[in-house]
């Protein structure tokens, strides 16, 4: 990297992202604020001048019932837990996006596309697990086709993957480079965020996680971008927690954040913040506040430093441009 760089992803998923365990009535508050949450982003990034890459689900990409069934691939995960699978929640689905809220983001898609700087990612068709059982490398490809054709509607191009619930398998990295993906958020290169699946989830790990959200346990996760089967990986930094009423877990959060950005804009390395749209859902001030304080931290580091903000996709272009064999090299 010649200049930090300071990525912020987004895994837009609406109930799709959390069906498995989530119902519309223990999170449907969540899931609809995020049709506020949204403009409300994209507002203070065009304002701030901060790009982002939007992670989307690719069955968000439709207005109606009729399309979205029309859309679907003809090769399904088929997970040992059938609680995974988004395509058993269809009979959920509402007719169309203004009767269903929770289930259709189109009209947000459209949005976000007429802002400046906004990459819209894939965070695969159908909220896909490469690490549970079930979740075969060709079923994957079926899902990534999908997800490619839906986009592909719109006009977009997908570059940069996010796999859910972080779950990046090198055996399905192969798939995304045949699809012309160019980019993917690998983790944080610690042992308690190493991909892994449900089951392999403990308390211990969990609870490292969440401490490192407040205490440098993990050190900084300022990365460099690395090349891996052909695709960058620009390693996750952060996962922005939801604002809580603690005063004092909020300031040593935010220190947590700015003090880890400040280490990757003097390294001239990568800081890559990431969260859920749904995650700013039940208390958006509070969010957007932490956040704007995050960005005012980047504004200075911007001046000082010249860290830019860019997305997975202009990063990946960057590094890709840097290994590509000069002309008239020898062979």
């Amino acid at each position: 990297m010649q200049y930090g760089a300071f990525v912020i992803s987004l895994d837009f998923e609406l109930l799709w992202g959390v069906r498995d365990n989530r119902t519309i009535a223990d999170y449907g508050a969540n899931i609809l604020g995020v049709r506020e949450v949204i403009p409300a982003l994209l507002d203070l990034f065009a304002e701030r001048s901060i790009a982002c890459t939007w992670a989307t689900v690719g069955l968000l990409f439709f207005s109606t019932n009729a399309a979205m069934r029309a859309a679907l691939p003809a090769r399904k995960p088929r997970y040992s837990d059938a609680r995974l699978s988004s395509y058993n929640y269809l009979d959920e689905v509402g007719p169309d996006e203004e009767r269903d809220p929770y289930y259709y983001g189109f009209s947000l898609i459209k949005r976000t596309l007429d802002h400046p700087a906004q990459e819209i990612g894939t965070h695969t068709f159908s909220h896909f697990y490469c690490l549970e059982e079930g979740g075969d490398i060709e079923a994957f490809r079926a899902d990534l086709e999908a997800a490619g054709a839906a986009a592909a509607r719109l006009g977009i191009k997908l570059a940069s993957i996010v796999f859910p619930r972080n779950q990046v398998d090198p055996a399905h990295l192969s798939v995304c480079r045949d699809f012309g993906l160019r980019a993917f958020r690998g983790n944080e290169r610690v042992w308690f965020h190493r991909a892994r699946s449900r089951s392999e989830q403990s308390l211990p790990m969990r609870a490292c996680r969440l401490a490192d959200s407040y205490l440098p346990i993990g050190g900084p996760h300022d990365h460099e971008p690395a090349l891996v089967d052909g695709l960058v990986d620009i390693p996750a930094s952060r996962f922005l927690r939801p604002a809580t009423k603690s005063a004092a877990l909020e300031r040593l959060r935010l220190w947590r954040i700015t003090s880890a950005m400040q280490t990757a804009a003097q390294r001239r390395k990568l800081f890559h913040l990431w969260w859920h749209p749904h995650n700013f859902g039940a208390d958006l001030q509070a969010n957007l506040a932490f956040l704007r304080a995050i960005l005012d931290h980047f504004r200075t580091l911007q001046e000082r430093y010249d860290m830019r903000s860019m997305t997975m996709a202009a990063v990946a272009d960057e590094v890709l441009h840097a290994h590509r064999p000069k002309a008239g090299a020898a062979l």
